[in-house]
């Protein structure tokens, strides 16, 4: 009997170990082709307490594809778990779907300190295992965030300008800088004056922790989400240029005048345009008599 029991533990510790090294083998192909896929990371620091808008670009053929969040702690996405699914709310955490803009958005609440971790944006493709399309982001919560927006969300008419700023801590005083857009990845670095399809870019850093970006003569095609960029910190902001409304007021064009007193939906409320139409009325008033 002693000798059985000698043996199962020989056997079992055999089988610990053999479990122990496939475990080990598993782990280590994982950890290849994470590298081999080259997931991007973004590092995005928010207040405690606060708010953060993410958008996840993806590429049109996907479109009719799943959308999801999804978190681990210590980053291990084959364990991470979906906080919520496109176009629904779980918690303090949203998921837009925007199609039209092959994007979606991950809105997160009232983050706390144990909300620091790894979060992945994720299409899904059915059918292959740990194949989803994906992107990485490190999001951490801090009292003083080290990267933060004066304001996440500025919309603008067509022809105006912006000015958005971005205040870093300063162990990123000496940090790379540079303000960037998500969809075609194309940054604009500090000190440098550039051109955005039809608008101005310029990009000045006082030095002390605040970043400023200035974008003159914007358009339509200017909307989207950008980025401030000091060392490996994002903060995304959303740029919503409105097409320019043309008040009836400054139309140029000619305004007929008739016998009859003018409507003031036809003709405009400029005091000369007014004049014309009482010495117009005393001239025919003249004529007749």
């Amino acid at each position: 009997m002693n000798m059985y029991v000698y043996m199962m533990k020989i056997w079992r510790n055999k089988s610990s170990r053999l479990f122990d090294m496939q475990t080990f083998g598993l782990k280590f192909i994982i950890v290849i082709l994470w590298f081999i896929t080259g997931d991007e990371c973004r590092a995005i620091t928010v207040q405690t307490g606060g708010s953060v808008i993410i958008p996840c670009h993806y590429e049109s053929k996907y479109t009719q594809h799943k959308k999801y969040c999804c978190y681990h702690s210590i980053g291990y996405y084959h364990y991470c778990s979906i906080l919520a699914y496109a176009n629904e709310t779980k918690g303090d955490v949203s998921v837009i779907d925007h199609p039209d803009q092959s994007l979606f958005t991950v809105t997160m609440r009232n983050l706390k300190w144990k909300n620091t971790g790894t979060f992945w944006c994720a299409v899904e493709i059915e059918g292959i295992v740990y194949m989803d399309v994906k992107e990485q982001l490190y999001l951490k919560i801090q009292s003083a965030p080290d990267l933060s927006v004066k304001s996440s969300s500025v919309t603008v008419d067509e022809g105006g300008n912006i000015s958005v700023q971005c205040l870093y801590s300063v162990k990123y005083k000496n940090k790379h800088k540079q303000w960037c857009r998500y969809k075609d990845k194309r940054c604009y670095t500090v000190g440098r004056s550039d051109t955005s399809q039809n608008a101005s870019v310029e990009i000045s850093d006082d030095g002390r922790g605040s970043l400023t970006v200035v974008m003159s003569g914007l358009m339509k095609s200017e909307s989207g989400w950008y980025y401030c960029s000091v060392g490996d910190l994002q903060a995304p902001v959303q740029l919503t240029v409105n097409v320019a409304k043309v008040s009836v007021g400054n139309l140029q064009t000619p305004v007929e005048l008739n016998d009859a007193e003018p409507s003031t939906a036809a003709v405009s409320t400029d005091v000369s345009t007014k004049q014309l139409w009482v010495q117009k009325q005393f001239c025919l008033s003249k004529d007749k008599n």
